[in-house]
């Protein structure tokens, strides 16, 4: 008997590879070239649930974008994107263009003006896997697999971790199997691997995250982001437009409820909206590195313009009190969950445009200026582990590393998210406070953790809040600084 692989392709019609100027019109042919394959593949298996084992194999294929230059000529060494670095042939596969839309028009408009050079649309030879097309449809699901008739991958193609994978960001002299190169740092299978994967972990649509991101460690930011939404909302001058959490629950009245699911996501996740996704997401990550880097694998392929951690730290030095600020300007990484991907010997450096958000934030909310900062806030390393009780071994060995780092901050979380940034080009910063200080007596115990909470979580919000609408108003191509790009870099951010 044949096996269902041998059966003949059926594909969608789709127009042929064509050459654009018009960002606007590129965008547009992506999105009918992406389109039809999605409808294609949720028709046809739509038609096997019903009907039983297929009589053909169907397949559809992500839409690209190439781009291909002959010259040397030289690009305003101001930019840090928006360009290829040398003369070559470069492609892109694209999913979600309606959810990218402003990100692609941007980009494509880049490459065009700074080579002077058309981009070529059509469709590519990356298969859509079935999962990733019927993820747009809610009325669709992909049963469990031995539930069907037929085995899932003889009708359709699945998901495929040979182009579901980090090499573009992480390697040198990455090439394309046709030889070209990389023209933006995922992958459309890796972006939808993705999409799936924030949906599930934060209980929202993709379509609700913003450009400007914080990740905490506890609820209490989450109740107090809840209050300081409903006053944006409630204020007409301030340009948020509404409020969601998880469940993809929406409200545009400050006084409206905002019901929880029956269960919450691993990591409840919500967004004060502004148009053009220049509001604010907020992501309670819970505690440790692993689910720091979970995130923010996962949400950089939003290309978001800056995250930042918001989060308590263990504070190591003895004139620090419990409430005051640590602004992070370089990191003792001991968390080992990226070990792989971006060795300890790379150094991870403070982003100034970051540093200088994050400090006039804090200026701006305490009322304390210059050489007075320093009465509440200190800048120095932080040292991030993978041990909550790290207190309970042998300190000598800890103690003499975090000596010699000169760290003044410990935590679970900030150098995973800083060092993800660093990998994936997202602008990152962290500012941590105080609750705790081991190594001088002073535990975190349920009394005085109660009332360090209800005191301190507003202000360190606030001035986290404070300092991505101080990175909105900047210029992308300031904030986006050439410190995050290599010597091969995208010309997509």
């Amino acid at each position: 008997m044949n096996s269902l692989k041998s059966l003949p392709v059926n594909s969608p019609d789709v127009p042929g590879h064509e050459m654009f100027r018009d960002p606007d019109a590129a965008v547009a042919r992506l999105n009918d070239i992406y389109q039809v394959a999605s409808k294609f593949l949720c028709d046809r298996f739509t038609d096997v649930l019903r009907t039983g084992q297929p009589s053909t194999r169907y397949r559809a294929f992500y839409p690209e974008i190439r781009l291909a230059t002959t010259s040397f000529a030289p690009i305003d060494n101001r930019l840090s994107f928006g360009h290829v670095t040398e003369p070559g042939r470069y492609s892109t596969t694209v999913t979600r263009p309606d959810l990218f839309a402003n990100y692609l028009r941007q980009q494509i408009a880049l490459v065009i003006e700074n080579h002077g050079a058309a981009v070529e649309i059509g469709i590519s030879n990356t298969p859509m896997p079935v999962h990733f097309a019927v993820a747009n449809d809610a009325s669709i699901s992909v049963p469990q697999d031995g539930a069907m008739e037929f085995t899932l991958r003889d009708a359709f193609d699945v998901p495929d971790l040979a182009t579901t994978h980090d090499d573009i960001v992480n390697e040198y002299g990455f090439s394309h199997p046709d030889g070209s190169r990389p023209l933006a740092p995922f992958t459309a299978q890796r972006v939808d691997y993705s999409l799936a994967r924030l949906s599930h972990y934060t209980a929202t649509s993709p379509e609700h995250f913003q450009n400007h991101v914080l990740f905490t460690n506890y609820q209490f930011y989450v109740d107090e982001f809840d209050g300081i939404a409903r006053a944006a909302l409630g204020d007409a001058e301030s340009g948020y437009t509404s409020f969601v959490g998880p469940g993809n629950v929406e409200i545009t009245d400050a006084d409206a409820p905002l019901p929880e699911p029956a269960k919450l996501p691993q990591m409840p996740t919500y967004h004060l909206k502004r148009p053009g996704g220049t509001g604010i997401t907020l992501v309670n990550i819970g505690i440790g590195p692993s689910n720091a880097k979970t995130a923010t694998d996962h949400i950089a392929v939003l290309r978001p313009h800056a995250w930042l951690m918001l989060g308590h730290c263990a504070g190591l030095r003895n004139s620090q009190r419990l409430g005051d600020f640590v602004l992070a300007h370089a990191y003792l990484r001991e968390d080992h969950v990226l070990d792989d991907d971006l060795p300890v010997w790379i150094p991870i450096p403070a982003l100034a445009e970051i540093q200088i958000a994050l400090e006039s934030a804090v200026a701006d909310v305490t009322e304390l200026q210059g050489f007075e900062l320093k009465r509440i806030m200190r800048t120095g390393t932080v040292a991030t582990i993978d041990n909550r009780n790290w207190e309970l071994r042998d300190q000598s060995g800890p103690v003499q590393r975090l000596s010699q780092s000169r760290a003044i901050a410990l935590d679970m979380e900030s150098a995973t998210i800083a060092a993800n940034g660093f990998r994936f080009r997202v602008p990152y910063g962290t500012l941590l406070c105080v609750s705790d200080k081991p190594l001088h007596g002073e535990l975190k115990l349920p009394g005085m953790a109660s009332e360090f909470y209800r005191t301190q979580v507003s202000r360190h919000l606030q001035t986290g809040i404070r300092a991505l609408e101080i990175l909105r108003e900047m210029p992308l191509e300031r904030i986006h600084s050439r410190k995050l790009r290599s010597f091969e870099e995208t010309a997509f951010l």
